[in-house]
């Protein structure tokens, strides 16, 4: 999924990430309108810079403009914001930076799910108060004798700009949301833990329930879905396989001094109960 005007240092030189304390303190600040467009437009401007060089391959620079774009934007704004973090996380995919990808594309959700949150309340709200409007409405009409003339009639919501500007900032959301999400699949599965990749596998499930992706996205969706199973219980046994020999390495230097090791403890399972039992094997034979 391409960078585009719309959503949108070398290695080491990297712009500083603020505090959280910072953060925290920056999100409580509200600017008046005036200053907030000046700094939405500071904003999008290093972010239309980060997104030739993005577009030009310069994905180290494209990073330090982006999270100069980050910086000036106000921080109560989570969908410019999602949108910024979402490309940040685009360059990290490129330079196969896989964790920095994951927590850049895991920000830009969480600033989607508290949008979502608003938007929902927001709506919920508009709802309530053309029920209440209605209502009077309806009393009003009432008292007047005027029923006889028939119901009122209800007013069409497609024709309602409020309306049409919440499904507008809904499929916006989903849109982002979309990109988001397979950023940090992509990541996840490069990074290739088995905690990794069934975390990439959830992202591909949520990705393939979703109905605003492209054709060529849900070609990699399915087929990640097909790849990814027997990925992540490969992970899971070389994992699993892995700490039981640490495990084996700490008892065997624990019972060294007594002249015994692991070699010494066979675990039995209990083929009706399911549990396992551990028989010491020492040189009189086993005893459980």
């Amino acid at each position: 999924m391409a960078i585009g005007d719309d959503e949108t240092p070398a290695k080491g030189a990297r712009s500083p990430v603020p505090k959280e304390e910072e953060v925290e303190r920056v999100e409580a600040e509200r600017f008046s309108p005036q200053e907030e467009a000046d700094l939405v437009a500071e904003s999008n401007s290093h972010k239309a810079e980060a997104n030739k060089l993005f577009t030009s391959g310069k994905y180290d620079i494209a990073l330090n403009k982006y999270d100069l774009a980050v910086a000036v934007c106000p921080n109560y704004l989570d969908y410019e914001l999602a949108v910024l973090r979402s490309n940040i996380a685009a360059c990290h995919l490129k330079l196969e930076e896989w964790k920095e990808a994951v927590s850049s594309a895991t920000a830009a959700l969480d600033g989607l799910d508290r949008l979502e949150q608003q938007e929902s309340e927001k709506a919920k709200a508009a709802a309530d108060g053309t029920k209440d409007s209605e209502s009077d409405a309806e009393a009003e009409i009432t008292s007047t004798g005027a029923a006889k003339a028939g119901p009122a009639l209800s007013a069409d919501t497609h024709d309602d700009p409020a309306e049409a500007a919440r499904r507008k900032r809904g499929d916006d959301i989903a849109r982002i949301r979309a990109k988001a999400l397979m950023r940090r699949a992509r990541a996840r599965s490069g990074l290739g833990g088995w905690a990794d990749l069934e975390g990439a596998l959830e992202d591909y499930k949520k990705l393939a329930a979703m109905g605003n992706l492209a054709a060529a996205d849900k070609k990699v969706v399915q087929a990640q879905l097909r790849a990814l199973p027997p990925r992540a219980k490969a992970a899971q046994e070389k994992e699993t396989a892995e700490m039981w020999a640490k495990l084996k390495d700490l008892g065997n230097g624990l019972l060294k001094p007594f002249g015994l090791s692991t070699d010494n403890f066979k675990m039995v399972k209990d083929e009706k109960t399911g549990g396992y039992s551990i028989n010491f094997q020492g040189g009189g034979g086993s005893k459980t």
